[in-house]
């Protein structure tokens, strides 16, 4: 199949028509010319195959098959493996399946807590997602199954997400919304990208040139064809000129005859469309060449896959005085809906049809106590339920209650309300706390909560929606099976009101402004050293990790070089365990509004007790560098840096300093008007500037008597806003020097 040879042989129509699907999941085949169908599928923790009459929503029933932790789970394990072996089964699942490429991974960033679809992303963090999609993206097409990155971009809302506006600077766009996209594109090497509904900045991303060809294709050197969300359509001539390859989901009308007329009126160039038909082509190749029509799949191993890698997601949040693990002799109650009726995923066009999921009392058996305690489709108490839960938690040594949010309340196509948990939950978890002391809350959910009860209760572990195998595994976790490793991909606020979101989500009839900026989850809570539940990076263990010896390999360093920091970990506990080690990059210098620190790396270590491991990792100039408009690129400001470890973004554990000098000096004309504190931002500026202010006799005066104690200050904050051309008015230097000058800098 040499796709140079098709598209020469294809007609106007046939590649017009070529550029939408046959139906909801096929692309178009070209009889003629030997082209197949192939099918695409929803994923991305699962494969939501439709075997009869597709629908985008879920409607329609899907084949039986296995439930994956989500996104939000799957995140927290902060490891790359995890990711990897995910990818590598849903691969093996497709092509047994005969399924050319799975939608996802979710890479939009967790802007606000509330938004519906927060269980199918992966992070606040940007780095943090990109990571975790590009290592799932290389597995999944390491099976020979095309992997499809979504939804580019800003998507992160489902209020009015096919007609509405993300409106944000260039700098945010850049640091927090494409950079999860880039790592999935460069080191992912992703086949496709599913450009989003909504707008930015007032463009439609499926028409968007800057975002599809600009970025994607000019900047990121990608070769990924671009599918629309499923309807995103909005001008197809305009799409295809942006860069836009494939619309979905097509259909027998979907003929392409806009594109035809746009081509035949000059509007359209029918280069940009062969560049379309190209890219489509490739894909329908590297499908067909790399189809293993053998393949099989064991659905019992992913069903023990599913229940360790739920294991591996699930975080302790708190276990005051070694609560947990649970002892097997114990007498303990399993209270809450959820122990028999696990909620493993949400509701959309990522949910999986699964035969059974296992709860978390059918593992546990006869050797636990069950109390129903309240109903999971009301907000309201059942007093019935709520006195039989007090009264079993009463008899027991332990009480664990499975709480969390409802189906209803985590869905696509709808954000929540609020960050509450259901009304009867939070007074049936304050009641047995009440009357037992060792209670034990296991949550259930894709995104944070408000926790009232917090500080009543000793222990709390958090499965997020951990797939249909979340209850074997939240019993292997209470019991010290398996030992819980996850940290936090997320900051849980202690109230809604506390996100940095909070006046500008959803916005308004579909106009949302990021006007938190880069201050996104813990950049901004730490930023403010605001109180929060559990800050970002967070997770206990049944055992305990040191650290020790932090090195770097240079103590001064240019933006084109790396920089290597080891450090090394030890288990000093007693048991088996893995942490996640996380480096920040601290700012000590900036001239600009940056965090506090910043996750430039993380690697997931194990160790068995007394074991001790070095952990290597290596830094690159964007480590150390923020998006800067006036060049439009990332930019390293001369200066100190603090290389930190910790085992979240509030526990810094070893820190080291490194000088790092920039190699690119800012394009900047100075005129009259620029200001002195301007010039100080600029090496050559600061050096003149800098002479010029230590010789004025200004700077030698002291006026205390005059002005006030304060009169020092006052004119060291004046100076930063005087102007040059004021400094003739001064007296400081003449007209003719300050032309001179102003050339000199110039230069």
């Amino acid at each position: 199949m040499n796709v140079n040879e098709i598209l020469a042989q294809m007609t106007l129509e046939e590649k017009a028509a070529f550029c939408s699907g046959h139906d909801f999941w096929h692309t178009k085949s070209i009889e003629r010319l030997g082209v197949p169908s192939v099918m695409m599928c929803d994923g991305p923790h699962g494969l939501r195959k439709q075997e009869g009459e597709g629908d985008h929503l879920g409607i329609n029933k899907s084949i039986e098959t296995v439930c994956y932790p989500t996104a939000a789970a799957l995140a927290s394990s902060f490891d790359r493996d995890v990711m990897r072996q995910l990818g590598d089964a849903l691969g093996q699942e497709c092509q047994a399946e005969d399924v050319a490429m799975l939608l996802g991974p979710g890479l939009n960033i967790k802007r606000s807590p509330l938004c519906g679809r927060n269980f199918e992303y992966f992070s606040e963090d940007p780095y943090l997602a990109g990571e975790m999609g590009a290592a799932y993206v290389q597995a999944l097409q390491g099976q020979g199954i095309a992997a499809c990155a979504k939804h580019f971009a800003c998507n992160d809302q489902e209020t009015l997400r096919m007609s509405g506006s993300s409106n944000l600077d260039e700098r945010t766009l850049r640091e927090i919304y494409l950079p999860a996209f880039e790592a999935v594109v460069k080191k992912g090497k992703t086949r496709s990208l599913m450009c989003a509904y909504n707008a930015i900045n007032g463009t439609f991303c499926a028409e968007n040139k800057a975002l599809l060809t600009d970025i994607l294709r000019d900047e990121w050197k990608s070769d990924a064809f671009v599918v629309t969300d499923w309807g995103a359509i909005k001008d197809r001539a305009k799409g295809t000129a942006a860069g836009l390859d494939l619309e979905m989901p097509g259909g027998p009308n979907a003929t392409g005859e806009e594109i035809v007329e746009a081509v035949q009126s000059g509007t359209l160039s029918e280069a940009d469309l062969d560049k379309a038909v190209l890219r489509l082509l490739q894909f329908v190749k590297d499908s067909v060449e790399q189809r293993r029509p053998d393949a099989s799949i064991d659905r019992d191993a992913c069903r023990k896959l599913a229940r360790k890698l739920a294991g591996e997601c699930a975080v302790l949040m708190k276990n005051e005085g070694g609560l947990l693990p649970l002892k097997e002799k114990q007498k303990a109650a399993f209270i809450g809906e959820f122990a028999d009726k696990p909620r493993y995923q949400g509701a959309g066009s990522s949910h999986i049809n699964v035969p059974h999921a296992v709860s978390a009392l059918e593992t546990a058996g006869d050797a636990v106590l069950y109390a129903r305690g309240y109903d999971a489709h009301s907000d309201t108490t059942d007093e019935v339920l709520l006195n039989e839960a007090i009264d079993m938690a009463k008899k027991a040594e332990v009480a664990v209650i499975f709480a969390g949010l409802p189906d209803a309340f985590e869905t696509e196509g709808a954000d929540r309300d609020h960050m509450r948990l259901p009304d009867n939950q939070n007074e049936l978890i304050a009641a047995v706390a009440a009357v037992n002391p060792n209670t034990v809350v296991v949550l259930h959910g894709g995104s944070p909560v408000e926790l009232p009860w917090l500080a009543q209760v000793p222990a709390v572990l958090c499965v997020y929606l951990g797939g249909e195998q979340v209850g074997a595994a939240t019993v292997d976790l209470l019991y010290g099976k398996v030992n819980p490793g996850g940290h936090l991909a997320e900051t849980w606020p202690i109230r809604l009101q506390d996100n940095p979101s909070y006046l500008n989500f959803p916005g308004e009839e579909g106009i949302v402004t990021y006007a938190e900026g880069n201050y996104v989850g813990y950049r901004y809570y730490d930023k403010k050293e605001m109180p929060v539940n559990f800050c970002f990076g967070h997770g206990l263990s049944y055992t305990r990790f040191a650290y020790s010896n932090l090195r770097t390999d240079k103590e001064k360093m240019t933006d084109q070089d790396t920089l290597t920091v080891s450090v090394d970990v030890k288990n000093v506990g007693s048991v088996a365990g893995k942490t996640a080690v996380q480096l920040y990059v601290r700012d000590t210098e900036s001239t600009v509004r940056r965090p506090v620190r910043e996750l430039k790396a993380f690697e997931k270590a194990e160790l068995q007790p007394g074991e001790m491991k070095t952990v290597t990792f290596v830094l690159d100039k964007r480590a150390f560098a923020y998006w800067e408009p006036k060049c439009h690129d990332f930019f390293v400001e001369n200066g100190e840096f603090v290389v930190e470890i910790g085992e979240s973004s509030r526990d810094i554990r070893a820190s080291r300093s490194v000088r790092v000098e920039g190699t690119v000096v800012l394009p900047f004309t100075v005129t009259e008007n620029t200001t002195i504190g301007q010039l100080l931002k600029h090496p050559k500026g600061k050096e003149i500037i800098g002479n010029m202010m230590r010789s004025s006799a200004m700077s030698h005066v002291d006026q205390t008597d005059t002005m006030g104690e304060g009169s020092e200050r006052m004119m060291q904050g004046m100076m930063m806003g005087i102007q040059l051309g004021a400094l003739v008015s001064y007296g400081r230097i003449s007209r003719k020097q300050l032309k001179e000058l102003i050339a000199s800098l110039n230069a």
